[in-house]
């Protein structure tokens, strides 16, 4: 039995540490571009689903007046990420009978300021670029691009219950964000 030579034993070594190395290497980088591009995967794969609404309740309706604006807040909880926190919402509610009524979000469709109600002029009025909105929601004067935006609702047992959305500001088309 005869010996390779020493060159020819170091190079078969180098051939196979190569091998091995390089196997090594394109391991590692599956691996890290595997890690590293789930995220972003699952980014495309939900692309932003809206988050299913439910109702919440808002409060006693009875003590309200017939067609005067109540600004009326609540609690609710929201989650973002892993982070939860309950959080004080408010909605302008017009009770027009015991079962009909409008509610507004409170955010101006111009910029997203909160505009209050003026009983004496009998307009919503944004404080931030001076728009005026009608009773029923309509835009009365100012930079506003559109009405004020309506939420949906429900009435059980007396007691109100909001779907709470939020709308793109600045725009002529009501979109959810």
């Amino acid at each position: 039995m005869q010996d390779k030579p020493v060159s020819e034993k170091n190079e078969q070594g180098l051939t196979e540490r190569r091998s091995f190395l390089k196997w090594l290497i394109g391991a590692l980088t599956a691996m890290i571009g595997l890690i590293t591009g789930i995220p972003f995967l699952r980014v495309l794969i939900n692309s932003a689903p809206l988050q299913k609404l439910s109702y919440v309740e808002v409060g006693d309706i009875s003590s309200l007046s017939i067609g005067q604006p109540q600004d009326m807040n609540f609690q609710v909880r929201v989650t973002d990420a892993y982070l939860q926190q309950e959080v004080t919402r408010s909605v302008w509610v017009i009770k027009h009978s015991s079962t009909e009524m409008m509610v507004f979000s409170p955010i101006c469709t111009h910029l997203g300021c909160h505009y209050k109600w003026n009983p004496q002029t009998r307009h919503f009025e944004c404080p931030c670029h001076a728009s005026v909105f009608a009773v029923d929601g309509k835009v009365i004067g100012g930079p506003a691009p559109r009405s004020l935006d309506t939420l949906p609702h429900k009435i059980e047992n007396g007691r109100l219950y909001v779907e709470w959305k939020r709308f793109k500001v600045g725009v002529s088309d009501k979109v959810r964000v």
